[in-house]
């Protein structure tokens, strides 16, 4: 079956510990509805740099990565179905679906 990366840009932080918990319940009731879908739930990110042939440029551009989780899915039509339960859509943030390649 088809790996697909499902790239989390933006959303925002929780500001009170009652909201982180809630945020975090959001997201472990998202990926226990995925179930053996989820073959890496993934981690948020930290501090990026771009690099491109002219240069270095600090914190990722535009629309910077926040976040990712590996699934496996049907199809690409799948995946996208299965990102739109993602609690970051509720935080402002979006998901970005791409299939992985097997080299």
């Amino acid at each position: 079956m088809p790996k697909y990366v499902l790239a989390y840009h933006g959303g925002s932080m929780p500001d009170t510990p009652a909201a982180q918990e809630q945020t975090m319940t959001a997201w472990v009731n998202w990926f226990t509805s995925l179930g053996a879908a989820v073959l890496d739930g993934g981690n948020p990110t930290g501090q990026s740099k771009t690099v491109k042939a002219g240069g270095i440029t600090d914190g990722g551009g535009a629309n910077p990565l926040s976040g990712y989780s590996l699934l496996e899915a049907a199809n690409i039509d799948d995946a996208v179905a299965k990102a739109k339960g993602c609690p970051i859509l509720a935080a402002g943030g979006s998901v970005e679906v791409a299939e992985t390649i097997d080299m």
